[in-house]
């Protein structure tokens, strides 16, 4: 109602008692009966979408944004980057909408920051929001399978919000969330399909002290089964402390030059579900009363 009204979506207050003419309920109706018809996403109807207070141009050919990601940024990420004018290079790996890509670049004034995607429609729609917000000496979009067309680009940052949802829920999903690309949706059997690629090949494009954050969903324990010697440490979001991980290129590269030794010496692997060192940690992401949009139907 309010976005068919062309009012505030912050500030219903003031209008409560306003008495709408037929033009205005009219547009109103048309809205609510398309959303009832269609079942699509409102953000597809209204062609936009927001995180926090941005606003983003949204439509079929991109996921609703909706990323725990964006609460630590409002942050800076802080405690884990420690001086934000550090953050030169930064990079968005599955952008879609090219939100978090462009978040980034508000967040570390100094960064430049490349918007990697598979999908040629969700760059076109990246690039209409980054054109929005005047960013495009600072924000490049790269047509990437992951990291593949990054050749030996480094990163000081990497985030990452790539398709987690496992086979068995994307046969559950309601007609809504059936409307979204499923390229940015499904993430194989176990949901970790992308996620694996993503974690693995961090380090060959991280800078020496660089930082990988990925969202996964409510995959924590997935996630630390199959990495019970990586010592992931676990942001506090909205969602709780399962949705987003964070790791440093070193404790990477420890991680996977031990299970190397493991496997030369021929050494049993830990038990499965075991984490050993897994780090703990929350991110005051309530400070102001912020309103964070989630798509409909997300």
């Amino acid at each position: 109602m309010l976005h068919a009204l062309s009012l505030p979506l912050d500030d219903l207050q003031p209008h409560l008692d306003r008495k709408l003419n037929a033009r205005e309920l009219e547009r109103v109706t048309a809205l609510i009966d398309e959303r009832i018809r269609t079942r699509k996403p409102a953000a597809y109807l209204t062609h936009e979408a927001w995180l926090g207070e941005h606003r983003f141009y949204v439509d079929e050919r991109v996921i609703v944004p909706r990323s725990y990601i964006a609460e630590l940024l409002r942050d800076e990420l802080a405690p884990w980057v420690s001086d934000p004018n550090r953050v030169r290079r930064a990079l968005d790996l599955c952008t879609g909408s090219g939100c978090l890509a462009i978040l980034l670049a508000l967040t570390f004034r100094h960064a430049r920051v490349d918007g990697a995607d598979i999908s040629c429609d969700a760059l076109a729609v990246a690039q209409h929001n980054v054109a929005g917000y005047a960013l495009q000496r600072r924000v490049a979009l790269v047509a990437s399978d992951l990291y593949s067309g990054l050749q030996k680009r480094r990163y000081d940052l990497i985030v990452s919000n790539p398709p987690y949802v496992t086979s068995a829920a994307m046969r559950r999903l309601p007609r809504e969330y059936r409307q979204e690309p499923r390229l940015a949706l499904a993430g194989g059997r176990d949901g970790l399909e992308i996620v694996r690629r993503v974690i693995e090949d961090a380090p060959a494009h991280l800078n020496p002290g660089g930082i990988l954050v990925v969202e996964v969903g409510h995959n924590r324990h997935r996630v630390e089964r199959v990495y019970p010697r990586i010592p992931f440490i676990w942001a506090e979001t909205s969602g709780g402390d399962d949705c987003v991980l964070l790791i440093t290129r070193e404790a990477l590269l420890d991680a996977f030059a031990e299970q190397s030794r493991r496997a030369r010496r021929g050494a049993p692997s830990p038990p499965q579900g075991t984490s050993h060192s897994t780090a703990r940690a929350s991110v005051a992401t309530g400070g102001s009363r912020r309103r964070t949009a989630r798509a409909s139907g997300g």
